[in-house]
């Protein structure tokens, strides 16, 4: 699981750790956010491990796939969390941010879902990618325009990469909508004019229904290709 460290990853990382999973994971920058997640990993799931890796890098990617390799014996499934996000001003947009967005978000989940694929084609049993996305891969965000288009990217990749890896490996994507504080909002308005004018649920997404989806997908053996949004109805305006 790459971004395994992450606010939510965190939460869906440990809640896959309790019905069995023994987790690997990649962290970027919070070293001491990532021991404390590996330590309630290991409360559940003992052979967890992880490792630092900088995902805009197809150097650092594959050595946390040699590390991978060398920890466990199978890969049942990958779960493409990192993830870089910021606003962008539309008109001012400079190299370093588009680079530092794309980098990460789809040159970084592409090489990671190439890894993944060429190690369970290895495997004799069908395995599983599941790519996080964004639900604003369909909205026009004018304020987010490299983050949109990275996410956008990386659906289009999992249905490229699912019919090249049929049947042995299924390929689905999830996109969450509002699931933690958007750290661009700076005050509570913002969240509360989101919820009462543009998410007809009027509640933010809890880890649990994320973690749901990815169990639905790990265990559905006929679907491959698709994008499970989970928003609360939020694309419905």
């Amino acid at each position: 699981m790459t971004g395994g460290s992450g606010r939510l990853a965190s939460q869906v990382a440990c809640g896959l750790a309790q019905e069995g999973y023994d987790i690997f994971f990649t962290w970027h920058q919070s070293k001491a956010r990532a021991e404390a997640t590996l330590d309630e990993l290991r409360r559940h799931a003992f052979g967890s491990a992880m490792t630092q890796c900088d995902m805009a890098s197809v150097a650092d990617i594959r050595r946390a796939f040699t590390e991978f390799r060398e920890h466990f014996g199978r890969l049942d499934l990958l779960i493409t969390a990192a993830s870089n996000f910021f606003g962008t001003s539309l008109g001012e947009i400079s190299e370093k941010e588009w680079d530092q967005l794309t980098d990460t978000n789809l040159k970084g989940t592409f090489f990671t879902m190439q890894e993944g694929m060429n190690l369970m084609k290895e495997q004799p049993f069908v395995s599983r990618i599941i790519t996080i996305t964004d639900i604003s891969a369909n909205l026009t965000w004018t304020g987010f325009a490299p983050y949109t288009a990275s996410k956008a990217g990386v659906q289009h990749l999992t249905r490229i990469f699912a019919k090249a890896c049929a049947p042995t490996i299924l390929v689905n994507s999830i996109a969450p909508g509002t699931f933690t504080m958007n750290p661009d909002w700076n005050n509570e308005q913002d969240l509360e004019e989101e919820l009462r004018h543009k998410i007809p649920l009027k509640r933010l997404g809890e880890p649990a229904e994320l973690l749901s989806a990815i169990r639905f997908l790990a265990e559905n053996s006929y679907m491959t290709g698709q994008v499970i949004n989970i928003d609360g109805g939020r694309l419905l305006y």
